[in-house]
Formats: structure tokens, C-alpha cells, sequence
């Protein structure tokens, strides 16, 4: 197996962190402690796991955390559609985030597949 750094779902999703800081520069200021930190956690859980899951010793160990890192992105999907019922962001950015999250989606499920055989 590769070394988790060369994955492009590890790096695919650290992208995507990126853009989670990014945007949540401009949310309010008493959402600091609220969503704007909810996001931020969530987003860098993501490919936290996927490391951490590459660390294990056994595949099923592997895809417990990549289960995990599987469910924060469901959870920031989640996050941006609140942001988005709050107005903190525009639909463009909304439409360009989920489709970054669309697409770690897809890869994270593919490795999990991968695991499982």
C-alpha cells in the first residue's frame, strides 16, 4: 500500500480543509466558538482519520477510521448547508465546497472497497 501522504483521498480532503479555513475567515465573529470552530474540527478530522487508519496494523482497523473519517464528511456537509440557511455563505462557494465533498466522498468510499476485498 502506498504511504497515506500519496493518497489522493488524503490529499483531497487536506484541500478541502483548506477551503473550510478559508471560508469561515468571513463568518461572523460570535460564531467563533460555534459553527466557524465546528467546521474547522470536522474538516481536519477528515483526513486526520484517513492518516490514522493507514497506521493501523489490520484492514479492519483501517476501515473503522476510515468509517470516521467517512461520517465528518457527512457532518460537514451538514455544517455548510447550515451556513448556507444562515447566510454566511453565497451558493457559489456553497456549490464549490460540496463538490469538493462530493468528490472525497467518492474516493473514500473507493478505498474503503479496497479495504474490504
Amino acid at each position: 500500500m502506498k504511504v497515506y501522504t500519496e493518497l489522493d483521498v488524503w490529499r483531497e480532503s487536506r484541500i478541502l480543509v483548506k477551503d473550510i479555513y478559508t471560508m469561515t475567515k468571513s463568518f461572523p465573529k460570535e460564531e467563533t466558538y460555534g459553527l466557524t470552530n465546528q467546521l474547522r474540527r470536522c474538516a481536519v478530522s477528515i483526513p486526520s482519520n484517513i492518516a490514522e487508519g493507514c497506521g493501523r496494523r489490520t484492514a479492519a482497523d483501517t476501515i473503522q477510521f476510515l468509517h470516521i473519517s467517512r461520517g465528518s464528511l457527512y457532518e460537514l456537509e451538514t455544517q455548510i448547508y447550515i451556513a448556507l440557511d444562515l447566510n454566511y455563505i453565497e451558493n457559489d462557494d456553497f456549490e464549490a465546497i460540496n463538490k469538493r465533498i462530493i468528490s472525497c466522498k467518492k474516493l473514500i468510499n473507493g478505498f474503503i472497497n479496497y479495504f474490504k476485498k
